[in-house]
């Protein structure tokens, strides 16, 4: 059951008739030897985690300590419940503020699961709870949609980067928009091509996403990027699941994105020398929080 890029691993499961989150089961069973019991329960250890960090970021009032970010999750969903209409529906402003709301967990140095890494943390819990919800999925479905999202996670750390300090913000948040993009599609029913699909419709619309983190922390624009991450997952996965395609396949969007990652200035790669961090505003920001002079100086 061992795979390397998503033709592969779409390729088992539908030759052996398997989800992705089996195929990916059956690949941690044999690679770390360990039982499906011991191997689902941690994962379920982690949609608790998930769970318990939602439910902080849209009830408390979650603030950093630099107060960059904070309250955002939790202003979404009394908008929810109050505004007399919702532009882009409630199900994907549901995922946008519980997505929010773990990133803020994160920025608030809270407890969260790095799905791929802490600065992308809200996308795949977002989207994840907000798809049960709506489908009605029980514990094993979501538990099911952690292991077919690492399945994408697996194969693009090892095909192209998921840090924003490697690849851009569109290995780091692209990465986990088509991992959490992938894992809706499974849980809706569709089939592990559909999933591949969603995955290549997410990445290649964060493609040249740059990462610039104000003062260097994690919190702006990172928070809201996880936001609008867990948006487009879901228009992906809904894009996949009505039968629409990728011109490109999967394998060479990840390709393109491992490229085009290495082709950004390093000013753009986590740095905090370029982009959002270098305006007037951020280096004020960085001023207020650390006292340090313009890195640009």
């Amino acid at each position: 059951m061992r795979f390397r890029t998503m033709a592969e691993l779409v390729e088992i499961a539908e030759t052996e008739n398997l989800k992705i989150s089996e195929v990916m089961i059956l690949h941690e069973m044999d690679v770390m030897n360990r039982s499906r019991e011991d191997i689902f329960e941690e994962m379920s250890r982690n949609l608790d985690v998930m769970e318990q960090a939602i439910q902080r970021g849209v009830t408390e009032d979650i603030r950093s300590h630099s107060g960059l970010t904070g309250g955002d999750a939790k202003r979404i969903q009394q908008y929810i419940n109050s505004a007399p209409v919702l532009l882009s529906g409630k199900t994907v402003l549901d995922a946008v503020s519980r997505a929010t709301a773990v990133s803020e967990v994160n920025a608030a140095m809270g407890t969260i699961v790095a799905t791929p890494t802490a600065g992308a943390c809200g996308i795949l819990p977002g989207t994840i709870h907000t798809a049960a919800k709506k489908l009605n999925s029980d514990r094993e479905t979501m538990v099911r949609a952690l292991f077919t999202a690492g399945a994408v996670g697996y194969v693009i750390a090892n095909n192209a980067c998921i840090s924003g300090a490697a690849g851009g913000c569109q290995a780091e948040v692209g990465s986990a928009t088509a991992m959490a993009a992938a894992a809706v599609v499974e849980m809706a029913g569709g089939t592990p091509s559909m999933s591949a699909e969603a995955v290549a419709i997410a990445l290649k619309n964060m493609l040249g996403l740059v990462c610039d983190p104000v003062a260097g922390l994690v919190e702006a624009p990172c928070v809201k990027r996880n936001a609008m991450g867990a948006a487009i997952a879901m228009v992906a996965a809904d894009l996949a699941l009505a039968g629409v395609k990728s011109v490109i396949p999967t394998d060479e969007v990840i390709d393109a994105m491992y490229k085009i990652g290495q082709s950004m200035p390093v000013a753009l790669k986590e740095t905090a020398l370029g982009g959002l961090a270098a305006t007037p505003t951020g280096r004020a920001h960085e001023r207020r929080i650390f006292g340090t002079t313009d890195k640009s100086e």
